[in-house]
């Protein structure tokens, strides 16, 4: 037994009905956060239900933002894990079991449509969530964007695939990077999740298709205030599952009436849109950049055969922008092969 395991064991078990507790692994993330299962009878009038341990260790973790956000969203009626018994100096929490069935793996062409609109009823929540009155969520301003963008020659083109940029290249990326900085702060600012996508939404326990409850929701330490698309683009433009654009477009639409209505923004459909394929390459580009990262630098491959997918997407849509054509012709000449040699087909994700 590890030394995390054993302390994170001795500290459930001080608590009535846990005892007994044997922690047995759930998964881990893409960060240094672990997961862990344990069986309890906090109410002794019920009989043993599970409950999920959250180890998230200090010198690597905060879990302090998690707390806040969570026990914040859940008074205000969003599905996010209830807190049982916290320990923020050791890292150390203990949560309402939401179970094991991502929304991803509950994908299918005939459930599309209920998981969707599920969790694009359950963003419109979040969207109108207030801030924590303790602490504000943080913008997302231009450095964060900035920041975020700048993953992609960094770990990707340069790490990853071996790519060394020349000036022109460079001023094309800030060309790039600047056009969708602009049009992202431009957007009216909402709550953001900032990863709210199929693998951190949840189908909980006793709920059966077509009908179902609100998805869980998990992965929300982060969350910020920022533009109206962006949660939007990571669940619809998922880096991890794709959709004919046919489909995209309807819950796109369905979600820009839902936030119109809830006064959210103003925006007709082509504004919309525009917002949200150009926030969409924004994500994108972070995303691509984080796989190669999670690689590199935190020994993490696995993300590697999302890349493809997720690069794909950047190719799209910025084909659909004549003002970044230069760049679309870029993606398609230079950064496509050299993934096809490096990382794997793209094939299977071209439209």
């Amino acid at each position: 037994m590890d030394n995390r395991l054993q302390i994170l064991t001795r500290w459930v078990r001080q608590f009535p009905g846990f005892e007994n507790a044997d922690p047995q692994p759930v998964s881990g993330d893409a960060s240094f956060r672990r997961y862990f299962r344990v069986s309890g009878r906090p109410d002794q009038q019920q009989p043993a239900q599970p409950f999920i341990v959250m180890d998230a260790p200090p010198a690597h973790e905060d879990c302090r933002p998690f707390v806040r956000i969570a026990r914040h969203w859940h008074n205000q009626g969003i599905a996010v894990p209830r807190i049982i018994q916290e320990d923020l100096e050791q890292g150390l929490l203990l949560l309402e079991d939401f179970g094991d069935t991502l929304m991803l793996g509950a994908l299918t062409e005939s459930t599309a449509d209920t998981l969707y609109h599920a969790a694009l009823d359950e963003l419109v929540l979040i969207q109108q969530a207030t801030p924590p009155p303790d602490q504000p969520l943080p913008p997302y301003d231009a450095e964060l964007l900035d920041r975020e963008m700048a993953l992609f020659p960094d770990w990707l083109l340069t790490e990853k695939l071996g790519l060394t940029l020349d000036n022109s290249e460079r001023a094309l990326l800030d060309t790039t990077f600047a056009f969708l900085r602009e049009s992202a702060l431009a957007q009216p600012t909402v709550t953001v999740h900032r990863d709210y996508h199929s693998r951190n939404l949840l189908v909980r326990p006793g709920d059966t298709l077509p009908e179902i409850r609100r998805p869980g929701v998990i992965d929300f330490q982060d969350a910020v205030c920022g533009p109206v698309t962006y949660d939007l683009v990571s669940l619809l433009k998922d880096c991890y599952i794709n959709w004919p654009t046919a489909r995209i477009d309807q819950w796109e639409e369905r979600f820009r009436r839902q936030t119109l209505a809830a006064g959210l923004h103003n925006a007709d459909h082509d504004t919309f849109h525009q917002w949200f394929e150009l926030m969409g390459m924004q994500r994108h580009l972070k995303a691509a950049g984080i796989f190669a990262r999670l690689d590199i630098r935190d020994g993490k491959p696995g993300y590697l055969g999302d890349i493809p997918r997720t690069v794909c997407y950047l190719v799209r849509a910025s084909g659909r922008q004549p003002a970044l054509r230069h760049c679309h012709e870029w993606l398609t000449d230079r950064v496509l092969p050299a993934i096809e040699a490096t990382i794997g087909s793209v094939e299977t994700h071209q439209p």
